[in-house]
């Protein structure tokens, strides 16, 4: 068959197809990558300031945690020479000097104790060069001795007195009061040796009988810090601080100080009021939009300073002694844009002269390209014209040429192909068909014989005989019990009209005293109302078990109506209570009752009192199974139990749920529990339809949900949940 096509549509030559969008796809692309060039360099700055700043966190992190962590040590090592009395705090002459000692090797500020007796000593490096000796008595004033030292420590004179006092000073309170190691409050004052502004750890002190000696500490100055941070490799306008969360300035890469003299007096000053405009306007800032408390994450910003940009990371820097700071990075974004410009440049220029190239290039590939598709497309027309005896030359390009062979080889083989190909199709249907229809058959023998089973295995008739025996028990039991009331009434009658007969004559004729001792009149009186006490228990117990058994098959109630599910709960156990109480080889199975405040539900009772005796069946087999190999006491202690519960969800429907301790399902039983013919009981003891049946009767019949969950050793649980109300023919 011959089929001719119309192309109404004004065809471009291949040439020019190739030529032209190659043109404008490089166009394109030079014009995209020299858009996106620019964009990239805006976001390489964002990417290498955010490197930068956070390789200046990570190195101020690392010093802090190794340069903070040197005077907790220094202090758990003195603690501990002066509890096991290496260190004699009396003898502040050798104290002083093994603290001297310490400050040689440390770069520490100093290290002192105060003693509950109100003296002290320390060494201290106040001008950060030369140690001296702190020496003091309890008593001011002029208690405390400054002396100068030689090169081993040795005392050579006083350089100056001045007082102090232990107990007014928060470097001794506060660590007698944490009771722990802490960093105290920031220490600062103008000292007569100049103005000393420093963190300081404390720690209590105690002696071998763990009583209190006093305190022991180690300062850091804090222009140390600053130090620090003036020498890391940042740009000359970018800023490295720390803050304490009141917004207290602590250590800057700037040449501000983090203190100042008011009087001769020495202050904290506060970021707010640094003279740095970058330390001022980023403090102004958080204190404003976010408050130095709140911050509790690490933090990025961007703010206009001095109209330049500025990339900020604020994080909160803490330790397990008590230290809460901020710790703030500042990085301006012209540190970084110059080089990136000229970059940006460069690549525009390159991408103008690629774009030439590749034009040029372009005209030559597709006249090379297009000579050999013309020849194809020759043939391909021959061969839709119903000529398939087509062979094309080969080229120079090795795609082409390949193509050329496979059209060649393609032409001798399509007529087999397509005879190949429809023969193929009949068969495959047919297979389709066939498989089909098999597969129908099996799914309807498959359909009817679970159905049969599923009503083979309900309890219609086991019903009918529960309320036909319950029936038959409740007449001659009413009848009983009906008129035991009147028989205890005659007895009691009868038994006061003894009574008062012994009271009239007390000495009765000879034969009724022999009477009355052959029968035991006494222990009759005393006897004969118990015992009808105990048959009045007796009826009333058999009219208990007949209701229960009545209210469980629903024999003598509508099929479908509005019922007390606590009622039909209460039922099932009822039946169940000869397998729940104590036996000689086990206590009994523990029933607790968790029942919430559910109204009366539309449901198929005796169906519905079904599933909650294929699930309480299920609890008591489980903990018996869990009982088996233990003896009585082990079991008493840990008692079977069985917890029900009920509940209202969502005001439309109502959760019942059955949990037990027993021995639990395994995750891979758990996914069949439902199945069909699926039971984990010995062969005999189980059908393996009570669960599927039940689940049946939930989801189906009152359009529920049960789902059961469990872990071995530890118990199951199964949830009911059906609808309060019919909706639609469906509960």
């Amino acid at each position: 068959m011959k089929t001719h096509y119309s192309n109404k549509v004004k065809a471009l030559p291949l040439q020019i197809v190739l030529v032209i969008p190659f043109v404008i796809q490089i166009f394109a692309a030079v014009s995209l990558v020299g858009y996106l060039s620019f964009k990239n360099g805006q976001r390489a700055v964002n990417d290498l300031a955010e490197q930068l700043i956070d390789r200046t966190s990570d190195v101020v992190d690392e010093h802090l945690k190794s340069y903070l962590s040197i005077p907790q040590t220094l202090n758990q090592i003195n603690a501990d020479a002066i509890r096991r009395g290496i260190l004699d705090v009396q003898n502040r002459q050798t104290v002083g000097k093994y603290f001297w000692d310490q400050m040689q090797a440390s770069n520490l500020t100093y290290i002192g104790i105060g003693l509950t007796t109100g003296e002290g000593v320390g060494a201290a490096r106040y001008d950060g060069k030369t140690i001296t000796i702190d020496d003091w008595t309890a008593k001011p004033p002029n208690n405390v001795y400054t002396y100068a030292t030689d090169d081993r420590g040795n005392r050579t004179q006083v350089n100056t007195r001045w007082d102090w006092l232990n107990f007014s000073e928060s470097w001794y309170i506060e660590p007698i009061e944490a009771g722990k190691p802490i960093w105290t409050k920031i220490l600062v004052n103008n000292f007569p040796t100049g103005p000393y502004i420093a963190a300081s750890t404390s720690r209590p002190i105690y002696d071998a009988k763990n009583r209190l000696l006093g305190m022991i500490a180690c300062d850091i100055h804090l222009l140390k810090l600053s130090n620090f941070l003036h020498s890391l490799d940042i740009s000359k306008s970018g800023r490295v601080f720390l803050l304490e969360r009141d917004g207290a300035l602590i250590a800057t890469s700037g040449t501000e100080k983090p203190f100042r003299l008011v009087n001769q007096k020495a202050e904290r000053l506060q970021a707010i009021d640094s003279s740095d405009p970058v330390i001022q306007k980023v403090a102004k800032y958080l204190q404003a939009v976010k408050g130095f408390k709140s911050i509790t994450e690490d933090t990025d910003l961007e703010l206009e300073i001095e109209g330049k940009r500025h990339f900020i990371d604020v994080a909160p820097w803490r330790d397990e002694y008590g230290l809460d700071w901020l710790l703030v990075v500042s990085v301006p974004e012209n540190a970084f844009m110059a080089q990136i410009n000229a970059n940006t440049q460069t690549t525009i220029a390159l991408c103008l002269g690629a774009l030439i190239v590749a034009s040029v290039m372009g005209v030559f590939t597709s006249h090379w390209i297009v000579s050999p598709i013309l020849r194809l497309n020759g043939a391909s027309k021959a061969m839709a014209s119903g000529n398939l005896d087509q062979t094309v030359e080969t080229s120079g390009i090795q795609e082409l040429n390949t193509l050329s062979n496979s059209f060649n080889y393609m032409a001798g083989q399509l007529h087999e192909l397509f005879t190949a190909l429809e023969k193929s199709k009949e068969e495959l249907e047919d297979r389709v068909e066939e498989r089909t229809t098999e597969l129908k058959n099996t799914l309807e023998e498959l359909q009817r014989t679970q159905s049969q089973v599923v009503q083979s295995e309900k309890m219609s008739s086991l019903g009918q005989l529960v309320a036909g025996v319950a029936h038959e028990i409740n007449n001659p039991v009413n009848f009983i019990h009906g008129n035991l009331a009147h028989v205890q009434e005659y007895t009691q009658d009868l038994l006061a009209f003894v009574q008062l007969y012994q009271q009239r004559d007390s000495n009765p004729a000879p034969e009724i005293q022999i009477a009355a001792e052959d029968m035991d009149l006494e222990f009759l009186q005393q006897d004969l109302p118990k015992l009808l006490s105990s048959m009045k228990v007796g009826t009333d117990r058999i009219r208990q078990i007949v209701l229960s058994l009545r209210n469980f098959s629903r024999i003598d109630e509508a099929e479908f109506k509005s019922v007390d599910i606590h009622q039909g709960i209460d039922s099932t156990l009822m039946i169940l209570q000869h397998r729940l109480k104590a036996k000689p080889e086990q206590p009994e199975i523990q029933v607790i009752k968790d029942y919430g405040n559910v109204p009366l539900v539309e449901c198929y009772a005796g169906q519905l009192n079904q599933v909650f005796m294929n699930i309480l069946v299920n609890a008591i087999d489980a903990l018996e199974e869990s009982h088996a190999k233990l003896n009585f006491q082990q079991i008493e202690d840990n008692p079977g139990r069985i917890i029900i519960r009920t509940s209202v969800v969502n005001t439309t429907w109502v959760e019942v749920a059955i949990a037990d301790n027993g021995v639990g399902i395994s995750q891979e039983f758990q996914q069949r529990i439902f199945d069909p013919f699926f039971t984990t009981k010995p062969i005999g003891k189980g059908t393996g339809m009570g669960m599927s049946i039940s689940y049946q009767i939930v989801t189906e019949k009152h359009g529920g949900k049960l789902e059961c969950f469990s872990t071995i050793g530890k118990g199951t649980e199964f949830i009911i949940q059906i609808p309060l109300r019919k909706v639609n023919g469906v509960v």
